[in-house]
């Protein structure tokens, strides 16, 4: 398969189970792909009306969906050097709309072959190169069903207002998945903090850093291809809290492994202001070699989760 600059695949999902039986046809459209990969999963159980879906309760499933589809795709595009291969998973319900100006850049639209027909595409899509990849249906039929379990917990489907906040240095899968997965569970508003040029002085390599108009530009730029339905609220972060710190109305927040001690210090914040305290979701590291990194040592997980260290470190190696 020849290489084409930014490429977009389609793929249907029975259920939220990890997809398993896509891994080859991710890896072969990664392989083909030089610039930008979207990679869009369909299926009803994305749909974001509150009534029928529960997506705090899915989170671990959707988190772990997520992660083996990063996961795989950045792991092939690293095995052939494409470090800074940009790509990106959405979600998709069949029965939304996609953006008039979705796909707008793309050359070739890639989908697997036995699947039902994309609903809704833009004229942009359509028009596109359509390559059928073929997904490994053996494993398909040996995979354990994911669907929504009734449950008894009370807790909020969703939450309005959802904050995190982070580098987001040449943004890669592990800030997509917490971005995404802070989108997933908010129903009107995310409000993002980026940390300040000031306080990024010590980093390594930082003469090639990203600026902090360009690591806010692509943060909301990926939200918006993300859930293109929600308010972003991004800003720049000069302390541990942000927002967090003295907004009433945020309800919950996300963290990594790495950055949890921060939300101990976020509540112990909002407690001292009279503020009602937020629940904290909490995303897996990832690594470019697994799909779920689990360690006390937090050394070893900033030295072996996939980071944004690693990627300026390739950067300067590599003189890009």
């Amino acid at each position: 398969m020849s290489s084409i600059k930014r490429t977009i695949l389609f793929a249907h999902l029975h259920d939220i189970s990890v997809p398993h039986h896509l891994g080859p046809a991710i890896a072969s459209v990664t392989a083909a792909t030089t610039e930008t990969l979207v990679i869009v999963l369909i299926s009803q159980l994305f749909r974001t009306v509150e009534s029928t879906s529960n997506r705090a309760k899915q989170w671990g499933h959707v988190q772990r969906l997520l992660t083996y589809v990063y996961v795989k795709a950045t792991k092939a595009a690293q095995d052939l050097g494409k470090v800074l291969l940009d790509i990106s998973v959405v979600l998709k319900d069949p029965s939304e709309s996609f953006p008039n100006n979705f796909g707008n850049s793309m050359n070739m639209c890639f989908r697997i072959q036995g699947d039902p027909p994309v609903p809704h595409l833009p004229d942009s899509i359509e028009i596109l190169p359509q390559v059928f990849v073929v997904p490994d249906r053996t494993i398909e039929l040996g995979q354990h069903f994911v669907g929504v379990t009734p449950s008894c917990d009370t807790s909020p489907s969703s939450y309005p207002v959802v904050a995190l906040g982070g580098t987001f240095d040449h943004l890669h899968a592990g800030h997509k998945i917490l971005l995404s997965m802070a989108a997933w569970i908010a129903s009107a508003k995310v409000i993002v903090g980026v940390t300040d040029d000031e306080l990024l002085k010590n980093k390594s390599n930082k003469n090639v850093l990203e600026s902090m108009v360009v690591r806010m530009e692509r943060t909301r730029s990926f939200l918006q291809l993300f859930r293109p339905d929600l308010e972003y609220e991004i800003v720049p972060l000069r302390d541990v809290y942000g927002p967090t710190g003295w907004d009433p109305n945020v309800q919950a927040l996300v963290v990594s492994m790495e950055t949890l001690p921060g939300a101990t210090a976020i509540d112990n914040k909002r407690s001292a202001e009279s503020l009602p305290p937020l629940r904290t979701f909490v995303i897996d590291v990832i690594s470019s070699e697994s799909e779920k990194l689990d360690h006390e040592d937090m050394e070893m997980l900033k030295q072996t989760k996939l980071s944004s260290t690693f990627i300026r470190e390739w950067i300067v190696k590599n003189a890009v």
